[in-house]
């Protein structure tokens, strides 16, 4: 292992990060001075840590020689999402904030915080984030910036902008999601200049869109954010779900532009190039977007017919509106057990989950067994491979499908070999096939193992003392460890839409926190840091 080229690249991470908090600083200086110059000394702190960190393993690595090969690469990339989480985490210590009116966050909840909006998970430990005497809005945004920066890749950003020649192959190949044709192509400083150019494209215009739809700057900058990275974080308590309750924006309008780019956030980035330059065919022929479109429709249909049958949209909404804004709130805003009430609804929470972004506008832990199951087993779907999204990718599921039924023909016709196609061409790959079985081999053992752990380390009272049974134990931990590992943000029971993760003891923080950087690298670029062997010269 070249330790010294490490070393090199890791400095050039934290300064990079160092850098972008910057950005919060203005919504300091805006602000309430007193109330926001705890945020802004805190980042200010942050900043001067970041750059300090950066200039000694920058000196550390100046005598570096060689060049970076795929096992340095995975090292620097799940090395630069653990230096991510701990300099991320430091506006958080050293500003103070409060995850509870009673207590300020530890620094095991700021990590946490930090790794859930570098990871797109939008899991928070903060119970009111409206509060700006809890939370400097300076703070939140830095808060939502973790999106932006953690939904492309931290490492894509980094060879964007400062090249690497051909290590920012190595690097992008390293950390890219998904195993698509675009992802085992060899990445140059353009490829991610040309992913960056769409990503931040689709950011700046969700921006100006939710700006002329009534949302101010700092609002509608961090639900962009939490869009396209498919993150979730927002600055209302009530999520997405608090624009319906003010009259003074159209919250269904505002719940479908979002819903909108959530969809087009779980494409393909490569293929919504291809759109932007023309050639629509590429979309219309790509085998994994028209299953994604597919699933997100039957799902939908699904979901609301059975939510229909059941009644669950008879009581819409995240944060119900007070009786003076419900009289100013129209039928039609206000959804109810109707059916455009139902498809709203539906639709929304069925693409927010299954692009991961964890968005809500509706509290789907009171929906209906089968909504909620069907909810379950989207959050391990996940986006197309190549876009922001998280989950197992709906390639892996396709790919999955073809050689199960393959292995199951191969059992009574044992002499009949038949190619794997993909699109109508055959796959040749065998490293692919491997690759996909073994990764839903891994996804269900840490699975497995991570939901044990937390229903015997987590002790009853996380859900006794907060008015739930402990019969729901059991379905809970497997929600939270779902909800973590696939990045998606709510799950049920205590991590419900209405709730977070606030109560939960250390040991299941440090768990989840983890889970976060396993499902966002896809399990390999982190787990290989725990081989002796890998470290080997």
């Amino acid at each position: 292992m070249n330790v010294l080229l490490l070393c090199r690249l890791l400095g050039l991470v934290a300064i990079l990060i160092g850098g972008s908090m910057a950005f919060s600083l203005p919504w300091a200086a805006w602000g309430d001075w007193h109330r926001e110059r705890s945020g802004f000394w805190g980042l200010v702190g942050a900043m001067a840590v970041c750059f300090a960190v950066g200039a000694v393993l920058r000196r550390i690595g100046r005598r570096a020689r060689g060049r970076l090969f795929l096992k340095e690469a995975m090292a620097v990339v799940g090395l630069s999402w653990v230096l991510a989480t701990v300099l991320g985490a430091l506006p958080f210590i050293f500003s103070g904030p409060h995850r509870t009116p009673q207590a300020r966050m530890s620094p095991i909840d700021a990590m946490f915080e930090a790794q859930s909006g570098f990871s797109t998970t939008g899991a928070t430990v903060l119970t009111d984030v409206e509060d700006p005497r809890l939370v400097p809005r300076s703070i939140l945004f830095w808060r939502s910036s973790t999106h932006f920066l953690g939904g492309l890749g931290i490492i894509v950003l980094f060879v964007a902008i400062l090249g690497q020649g051909s290590a920012g192959k190595a690097l992008m190949r390293a950390e890219m999601p998904g195993p698509s044709k675009a992802s085992q192509q060899a990445r140059t400083q353009h490829t991610a200049w040309v992913l960056f150019l769409v990503y931040a494209g689709l950011n700046g215009l969700l921006t100006v869109i939710l700006v002329l739809e009534g949302l101010s700057l700092f609002d509608a900058l961090c639900h962009a954010f939490g869009t396209m990275a498919t993150g979730g974080f927002s600055t209302y308590n009530a999520s997405v779900g608090h624009f319906a309750t003010q009259p003074r924006y159209n919250g269904p309008l505002v719940e479908m532009t979002i819903a909108l780019f959530m969809f087009l956030a779980g494409t393909n980035f490569t293929l919504l190039y291809a759109l932007a330059v023309f050639q629509p065919r590429r979309l219309a022929h790509d085998v994994e977007w028209k299953t994604y479109v597919a699933i997100l429709a039957g799902v939908t249909a699904a979901v609301v017919g059975f939510g229909l049958y059941h009644g669950d949209f008879a009581q819409n909404g995240m944060a119900q509106p007070t009786s003076e804004e419900a009289s100013s709130i129209d039928d039609a805003q206000a959804g109810g057990q109707s059916v455009g009430g139902a498809v709203r609804y539906g639709l929304f929470q069925v693409v927010s989950i299954m692009t991961t972004t964890g968005f809500c506008t509706d509290d789907f832990d009171r929906w209906n067994s089968f909504g909620r199951g069907v909810l379950l087993v989207l959050m391990f779907v996940g986006g197309c491979a190549g876009s922001t999204g998280g989950g197992l990718k709906v390639i892996r599921h396709i790919l999955f499908v073809k050689i199960l039924g393959l292995e199951i023909e191969q059992t009574f016709h044992p002499s009949v070999v038949r190619p794997l196609r993909l699109g109508g061409q055959p796959v040749v790959d065998q490293e692919l096939r491997r690759n996909v079985l073994v990764y839903f081999g891994l996804i269900g053992a840490i699975f497995v193992a991570a939901w044990l752990f937390t229903v015997t380390v987590e002790p009853d009272a996380t859900w006794t003392d907060f008015g739930h049974g402990r019969e729901h134990k059991l379905v809970d931990a497997a929600g939270c460890v779902a909800a973590t590992l696939n990045n998606i943000g709510p799950g049920y029971g205590v991590v419900g839409p209405t709730k977070n993760y606030t109560n939960f003891s250390a040991p299941a923080k440090i768990l989840f926190t983890w889970l976060m950087m396993v499902g966002r690298l896809e399990i390999f670029a982190v787990v290989v840091l725990f081989v002796p062997g890998f470290w080997r010269r």
